[in-house]
C-alpha cells in the first residue's frame, strides 16, 4: 500500500509566521498574552499556545490589560483601535495575503466601485476585509449569488484568500453580465492555489484521500471538497486517531493532504499510523 503525501500540504508562510509571532510575544510579555479568537483553525496548535501563556478570547471585553494578538484572519481597524483604546498592547499577525486583500478592497470602494468579495460571509477573514470599509462590501458566495446582483456602472472584484480560483473565476463571468466596467484582483494565497492545484492532482492518481486540518478551517475543507468532487473516497480528519484500517481495505494507493493551518508533527503522525497499517512512502 503505497502513501503519497502533497509536497505543499502543511502551514504556509502567513500561517508559520503568525504561529512564532504568538510564541515569541508571549516568551516576551511573560502573562497577559491573549489572541482575539484562535490564531489558527487547528485545536492542537490553539493548545499548544494555551500551554505556553496565549489564551483565545472571542471578544476585547473579556479583557481589561496585556496584550492582543491579532491572528492571521486580520480584523477590522475599528477593532484594532478600539484594542488600542482600551489600553491593550496590540501585535499584528495578520497574514500579508488578508493585509493585501483590505489594501485592495478599501482602494477600490475609494475609487467607486462596487465592491464584491468572493467568499463565506461568516468567515472571520471575510469580516475583516468588510470592516476594513466600513460595510460597503457585498459577499457573495457564487456565480449564482453574483448573477442576482443588480446592474452598475462598475463592479470591484477580490476574493477571500481561500478560495478557489475556478469558484472567483466563475463569479467574475457572471458579473460581466451585471456591469459595463469590471475590476478583478486576484487576492487568493499563492499557497492555497498551488496546494489546491496538487490536491486536485493527487486525487486523480490515488484510490483514496485524507484530508488533514482543523474541521473549522476553510482551506482544509476546500480541500476535502476538491477531493470528492474527483470522485474518490475522502476522509477528513485532525489527528491520527480519527484513522479507521477498513477505509484502506482493498486499496494500494493512499493519498495524504493537509490544510495550511495542520502543523508538519501531525502529518508525520498520520503518515507513522498508516505505516503501522502496512503503507510504505
Amino acid at each position: 500500500m503505497k502513501i503519497e503525501v502533497a509536497k505543499h500540504a502543511g502551514h504556509c508562510f502567513g500561517v508559520k509566521a503568525a504561529i512564532q509571532k504568538a510564541f515569541e510575544t508571549a516568551k516576551k510579555y511573560q502573562a497577559s498574552v491573549y489572541t482575539l479568537g484562535p490564531i489558527i483553525h487547528n485545536p492542537q496548535v490553539v493548545q499548544e499556545l494555551e500551554k505556553a501563556g496565549v489564551k483565545a478570547v472571542k471578544n476585547l471585553s473579556e479583557i481589561t490589560q496585556g496584550v492582543i494578538i491579532i491572528r492571521s484572519h486580520g480584523v477590522s481597524p475599528e477593532v484594532i483601535e478600539a484594542a488600542k483604546v482600551g489600553g491593550l498592547t496590540v501585535v499584528n499577525a495578520t497574514c500579508p495575503f488578508v493585509q493585501r486583500a483590505q489594501n485592495l478592497a478599501q482602494e477600490l470602494v475609494k475609487e467607486g466601485y462596487d465592491l464584491v468579495l468572493v467568499g463565506d460571509a461568516d468567515h472571520p477573514e471575510v469580516e475583516g476585509i468588510v470592516g476594513t470599509v466600513n460595510g460597503a462590501a457585498i459577499v457573495v458566495s457564487d456565480a449564482g449569488q453574483a448573477m442576482a446582483l443588480p446592474e452598475r456602472k462598475q463592479y470591484g472584484v477580490i476574493a477571500q484568500t481561500t478560495q478557489s480560483l475556478e469558484n472567483l473565476q466563475a463569479v467574475v463571468c457572471a458579473l460581466l453580465t451585471r456591469t459595463h466596467a469590471l475590476k478583478v484582483f486576484n487576492t487568493i494565497c499563492n499557497a492555497t492555489t498551488d496546494l489546491q492545484a496538487e490536491t486536485r492532482f493527487l486525487a486523480g492518481r490515488v484510490d483514496v484521500m485524507l484530508v488533514v486540518g482543523g474541521r473549522n478551517s476553510a482551506n482544509t475543507t476546500r480541500l476535502a471538497v476538491i477531493c470528492r468532487e474527483a470522485g474518490i473516497p475522502t476522509h477528513q480528519i485532525e489527528t491520527g486517531e480519527e484513522i479507521h484500517s477498513e477505509w484502506f481495505q482493498g486499496k494500494e494507493h493512499i493519498g495524504v493532504t493537509a490544510g495550511t493551518s495542520t502543523p508538519e508533527r501531525i502529518i508525520q503522525s498520520i503518515v507513522n499510523k498508516l505505516t503501522e497499517l502496512g503503507g510504505e512512502l
